[in-house]
């Protein structure tokens, strides 16, 4: 049977494993969008909430 400071280290494991695997989704999803973002704006795509001439 497992003792009780086994399975609070487990839990803590397993809750530290399960965030590092959403930070680094959310990291790498960002890359993403930023990349995309770049390859759109090349095309002569802008931002909406961006005035035209780039003034603000």
């Amino acid at each position: 049977m497992m003792s009780h400071e086994a399975f609070v280290f487990l839990s803590y494991a397993a809750t530290a494993l399960t965030l590092s695997g959403l930070l680094v989704g959310i990291l790498l999803d960002g890359r993403g969008r930023r990349r995309e973002l770049a390859e759109l704006e090349a095309q002569g795509v802008r931002r909406r909430s961006r005035p035209a001439g780039g003034v603000k």
